[in-house]
């Protein structure tokens, strides 16, 4: 974002607020985190403090760890606890990820420039996976994120793009806001060939959320698969190229 963060070296204890990145980093650099959300539900075994969430992080507790740096993201934290952050002489590194290769570069730039470490070989595998040119779209999906009030993913958002690579149009993607609040009817007549409800940020059950669809088929997806960047892209790139396949006829349903 333009702003010049002083890394200590080494470093020895990261604080991370975002949940993506305490998986990267959880699961390439043994010990380091010393604090993380509560949000931050990958790897399910991940044994550190926490502090709280995204939006209400407990800044005493951060402060209280000590960390050499902590991460947070433009999207999920607020401005106002990186700055008090900083004002307290903590290093903090935020990134800005709205499509797929801007994902990638930062997580690249946090191992490198950040903790002076080298690339995980799960990055690399990633990037190789998504590296590929845009798959040309065959299925149009509508993506809810919320409901009462309904909201989707709109443009300029890092799901839409992911969706978009992997060969899947979505519906939405030209409406100026990144997650607009769109009438549940109007998600139904919107010539989508499926919902994707995913399991979070909202939690949609087969209880809730696919009751609400009289016309368009819905199908519920692991939320990690669509928000996240991290070690979660390889699941996802199988996830998402899997359902193209199915919902462009090009495999037997069994129906």
């Amino acid at each position: 974002m333009g702003t010049l963060v002083t890394v200590p070296r080494p470093v020895r204890r990261v604080v991370s607020l975002v949940p993506s990145l305490t998986e990267a980093l959880a699961r390439s650099v043994s010990g380091l985190l010393v604090g993380a959300t509560d949000w931050c539900t990958h790897p399910p075994d991940l044994d550190v403090v926490r502090v709280r969430g995204t939006k209400n992080p407990n800044l005493g507790t951060i402060r209280e760890l000590r960390p050499d740096l902590v991460l947070a993201n433009k999207e999920e934290n607020r401005e106002l606890d990186v700055r008090r952050l900083r004002d307290s002489g903590i290093a903090v590194w935020v990134t800005v990820i709205e499509t797929v290769p801007q994902g990638l570069a930062s997580l690249e730039r946090i191992f490198t420039a950040a903790l002076g470490r080298p690339v995980p070989e799960w990055l690399i595998t990633a990037r190789a996976l998504w590296g590929a040119p845009p798959q040309d779209p065959v299925v149009d999906v509508a993506i809810p994120i919320w409901r009462d009030p309904w909201m989707v993913v709109g443009s300029s958002t890092f799901t839409g793009d992911l969706v978009r690579r992997a060969g899947l149009r979505n519906v939405f993607a030209g409406h100026p806001q990144r997650y607009p609040h769109i009438d549940v009817d109007r998600i139904d007549g919107s010539g989508a060939d499926v919902v994707l409800l995913p399991d979070e940020p909202y939690l949609f059950t087969a209880e809730d959320g696919p009751e609400a669809f009289a016309h368009t088929p819905t199908e519920l997806v692991n939320g990690r698969m669509l928000t996240w960047y991290g070690p979660s892209l390889i699941e996802a790139h199988q996830m998402l190229r899997d359902l193209r396949r199915i919902h462009s006829g090009s495999i037997d349903r069994g129906i």
